[in-house]
């Protein structure tokens, strides 16, 4: 009989096939399990290149603000006392609640609001501040953490910095809406300069170290618009906090 038809050989052939398709299984098995860890050393080096980016824009932060208060306060001494309660509240919330990874809606709206008082007193009482705040009904993410301490401070500080303090039909507005969607949008319009270009701030973090805190904190959870309309300058912050929710919880 033929060798080349020998049972034997047929056996012997699959054999030698079953092996190799066992070691190639196990070879990339094991090459899956050292992509998996590379991955994940990577998604770790990651996190800490964000967090640490993240600490050094918010020690930043804070000394800047406390040094724009303090001037808003030293250069207004004869408001002094009306301030001092709203500069309290500021303190309060920058030295103890911003400690937190996450404060509530409602306690940001109420720094805001603080924080808007205190640069009031860097205008005229003539000049028009709108306030606006719209919450629908009894809103379940009204009360939970689920905002960074003090998101509202650049959007704040911007309009004041850049707006146009001096013609006579110049403003600045401030809304504050949360929808049942668990949508939390910060809209902020005023009336620009032409003397300050609003591309560059001549101080603090600036709109672009701004919007790489958002894209470290929020992902794929915010939204942010900046548009330019005759002189009226407009900034649109919206949190996804349904979404936000869920990521915490995943993370968690």
């Amino acid at each position: 009989m033929d060798i080349f038809y020998s049972p034997l050989l047929y056996l012997f052939v699959i054999l030698v096939l079953i092996v190799a398709i066992v070691i190639l299984i196990i070879r990339n098995k094991r090459q899956q399990e050292h992509f998996n860890t590379i991955e994940q050393r990577y998604k770790d080096l990651e996190k800490k290149v964000d967090g640490f980016q993240l600490k050094n824009l918010e020690a930043k932060l804070q000394p800047h603000l406390f040094k724009n208060i303090l001037n808003s306060v030293q250069s207004h001494a004869y408001q002094t006392y009306y301030t001092l309660d709203k500069l309290a509240t500021v303190l309060d919330y920058v030295l103890y609640e911003a400690r937190d990874e996450f404060v509530t809606v409602r306690r940001e709206i109420d720094f805001a609001k603080s924080l808007i008082d205190i640069n009031k007193i860097k205008v005229s009482p003539l000049f028009e501040i709108k306030v606006k705040t719209k919450i629908a009904g009894h809103n379940p993410y009204y009360e939970q953490k689920l905002i960074v301490p003090m998101i509202c401070l650049d959007l704040i500080e911007n309009a004041f910095k850049h707006s146009d303090l001096q013609s006579p039909d110049a403003f600045i507005s401030f809304y504050f809406e949360l929808s049942e969607e668990g949508i939390f949008g910060i809209t902020v319009s005023n009336t620009s300069s032409e003397l300050k270009p609003l591309s560059k701030q001549a101080g603090g973090l600036g709109m672009e170290a701004f919007e790489q805190r958002l894209r470290i904190l929020y992902k794929d959870c915010f939204k942010l618009e900046r548009f330019l309309e005759g002189n009226i300058y407009t900034a649109y912050l919206k949190l996804d906090l349904k979404q936000i929710e869920r990521a915490k919880m995943y993370t968690t």
